[in-house]
């Protein structure tokens, strides 16, 4: 186990709150009851117009380690922003307001920040449907065992670009690639950062998708990233959440815009955006059925895909079927996942 309450470790953990009474004692108790204790939690209340405030509150009057922020409803952008403006410590930790803490999450993801010297760590996480909250709570409850190894791979720009179709971490998995180790998406739990990591990165405020929009940005000022084969992190697949329940043409725009920001960065660092060009693909697509039950939104619709075409003509031939088949691969893994996990009760 790490040194305890050293101010030189003290690690700041960003809660975006909103509207989450049912959940979110779960979830701060699995940060309260963290092995590594020198914590800094900082919850920020986006208007909750339910008992969440008064939940925030009470937590903080408990531990001096808790502050509140209580802020009028901006979205989660705006949230994080306000975290991320009050940090002391230098290491930074994202917590969605309905997920479980491993308890051992922090002090395994810090100790492999100082002993590989990675920008960021993380670890693995699993999904959870509304029926488990308690058993899963409780199991978060006993620790992780610790790894047996940590993956350090460089470049981890290219690595979120190339690596994210899970059949093909699969595969190369059994070749001896470490692929899955290399895998990691845009969410921002899960995951411990260095401080400096996030000066001058902020979150758009207002928009969907905000973890994509600076994802790119992130990723590129990284060096090396540490991974634990461990499960840290608990997921609740909640329906009503933006991920699974947003459909709106705000949500679609958003998500091609953050895509082609990602696909130019991507080009400028000589990297295939295979991600991004998934990411933009999918977003047109889900325009394009949109408009043809709303024939107004036609316009928008046409000058995302211009924008998108005028990128996708700046890679190759073989480079678009690069991209083109592991478009297709994840579209075929959504469908499973879709079916399987995201609706989970």
């Amino acid at each position: 186990m790490l040194p305890q309450n050293s101010p030189q470790q003290l690690v700041s953990v960003i809660v975006p709150v909103y509207n989450a009474e049912r959940y979110l004692p779960a979830c701060l108790d699995s940060i309260v009851h963290q092995t590594y204790t020198d914590l800094q939690v900082i919850l920020v209340d986006d208007g909750s117009r339910d008992g969440s405030g008064a939940i925030c509150d009470e937590y903080a009057a408990r531990d001096g380690r808790i502050s509140v922020i209580h802020q009028s409803n901006g979205g989660i952008a705006k949230a994080q922003n306000a975290g991320l403006d009050a940090i002391l410590g230098r290491f930074i930790a994202f917590v969605d307001n309905d997920d479980i803490l491993d308890s051992r999450n922090i002090e395994l993801l810090l100790h492999a920040l100082e002993t590989t010297g990675a920008d960021m760590s993380k670890g693995r996480w699993r999904q959870f449907g509304v029926s488990q909250l308690d058993a899963v709570a409780k199991q978060a409850a006993v620790g992780a065992q610790a790894p047996g190894h940590i993956t350090v791979f460089k470049d981890p720009l290219k690595a979120y670009q190339s690596v994210f179709c899970k059949s093909l971490r699969l595969l190369g998995d059994r070749l001896g690639r470490k692929s899955e180790a290399r895998y990691f998406n845009e969410a921002n739990w899960c995951r411990l950062y260095r401080a400096e990591l996030w000066e001058g990165v902020r979150f758009p405020e207002g928009k969907f998708a905000q973890d994509v929009m600076v994802a790119g940005q992130l990723y590129s000022g990284m060096t090396m990233v540490a991974d634990l084969d461990v499960n840290l992190y608990n997921w609740l697949q909640s329906p009503s959440s933006v991920t699974h329940a947003e459909r709106s043409l705000g949500f679609y725009q958003d998500n091609a815009r953050a895509g082609m920001a990602n696909f130019r960065l991507a080009l400028e660092h000589g990297l295939i955006p295979m991600r991004s060009y998934y990411t933009m693909a999918d977003a047109l697509a889900s325009e394009r059925a949109l408009t043809k039950r709303e024939p107004a939104l036609t316009d928008d619709y046409k000058a995302d895909r211009r924008n998108c075409r005028a990128l996708f003509r700046a890679l190759s031939f073989w480079q678009r079927a690069d991209c083109q088949v592991h478009r297709l691969i994840r579209l075929a893994e959504k469908h499973c996942y879709d079916r399987r996990i995201k609706y989970m009760r």
